[in-house]
């Protein structure tokens, strides 16, 4: 299934629309440049519907400055008065529990019903960035044990006599995130949410979800009651009155994925990776994109429409993939939920 090329009678997506949003660094930015747009588009999601905003751990990446979730939302949540915002997410292995609990549970204090958090098991880098974390590949073992305890420290339970202050009986809400069948797995055996990430990995999406809706187990709710399962899965988004803009978008934004995927050690030129995107790489970064929506704003809202469907998604999260600034924020403009 192909979003770029799909025309149906769809109409816009029903269900909550929600972002992601990568902070990317564009060329000749500097990351306090790159967060000023970030903070932009927060508060224009915050006046406009979208459901939640979240930022993803990443490390050792130039052209991405979310390495420090936790501070990208505490700044964003004090900027916004409404919409939710999180971690999709803070890669778990990275970290201890207990300093993710006081971390999250103290933004829920200072700004309550607004705070989520997303938990993914990749590492958000490479093995020299675990090296610098001082953590080890191994570490990703632990993660379904991890997300217990998480969920004992909000509850105010506490592991081994230690309780997170802040944390306890925040209840911060837990979402895992996954692009294979391990997170809808685990999702499932504890009854919480779960993301897919198909705006980058979409292969196991269909399969994933069909696991996790087979599989859930409820899990008890602080007011007593039971979850229920919550599929959200993520696309990429490029809108804009001219077709023909989006397009170009689209294809800049693939010649810079080669450039990062397959440096081969060194830095490529655009026009390097305009050859590579001839070859396998540009095959692999188009299946990456599977799920990108682009054209004007009734063509991509006809095709999220069309993905929600096909992903049987009770929430879309977007990802606004445009380079050039205008475009990317009048993505979230021409989709906002409100106008």
């Amino acid at each position: 299934m192909s979003l770029q090329h799909s025309v149906t009678d769809s109409p816009a997506p029903t269900v909550p629309l929600s972002l992601l949003d990568l902070a990317q660094v564009g060329p000749g930015e500097t990351v306090a440049e790159s967060l000023a747009h970030s903070l932009n588009l927060a508060q224009y999601a915050d006046q406009h519907g979208y459901s939640r905003l979240w930022y993803a751990e990443h490390h050792n990446m130039p052209a991405i400055a979310s390495a420090a979730p936790a501070v990208l939302i505490a700044h964003m949540a004090a900027h916004t008065s409404r919409i939710r915002l999180g971690a999709g997410g803070v890669m778990l292995p990275n970290h201890s529990p207990l300093a993710i609990a006081e971390q999250y549970g103290t933004l829920a204090e200072l700004h309550p019903s607004r705070i989520d958090l997303g938990l993914g098991r990749a590492p958000g880098g490479d093995q020299a960035v675990f090296h610098a974390l001082r953590r080890s590949p191994a570490a990703s073992e632990h993660f379904p044990g991890d997300v217990v305890e998480l969920l004992r420290y909000f509850s105010g339970v506490g592991v081994d006599g230690v309780r997170a202050t802040p944390g306890s009986n925040t209840n911060v809400p837990l979402y895992i995130l996954g692009s294979s069948l391990f997170g809808a797995q685990l999702a499932a055996a504890v009854g919480l949410p779960f993301a897919f990430a198909s705006h980058f990995a979409p292969q196991a999406l269909e399969r994933a979800v069909d696991i996790y809706l087979r599989d859930f187990r409820p899990a008890e709710l602080p007011d007593g009651s039971q979850s229920e399962p919550y599929v959200m899965a993520a696309a990429t988004v490029i809108a804009d009155d001219d077709p023909d803009r989006a397009a170009a978008q689209l294809h800049n934004a693939k010649v810079q994925r080669v450039r990062l995927l397959f440096n081969r050690g060194r830095n490529l030129t655009n026009a390097e990776a305009e050859v590579l995107l001839d070859g396998p790489q540009g095959a692999q970064v188009d299946e990456m994109l599977r799920y990108a929506a682009v054209g004007t704003p009734d063509q991509v809202r006809e095709q999220l429409a069309s993905f929600a469907a096909h992903a049987r998604a009770d929430e879309l999260i977007l990802a606004p993939l445009a380079g050039d600034r205008d475009v990317w924020l009048g993505t979230v403009k021409h989709l906002a939920p409100t106008p």
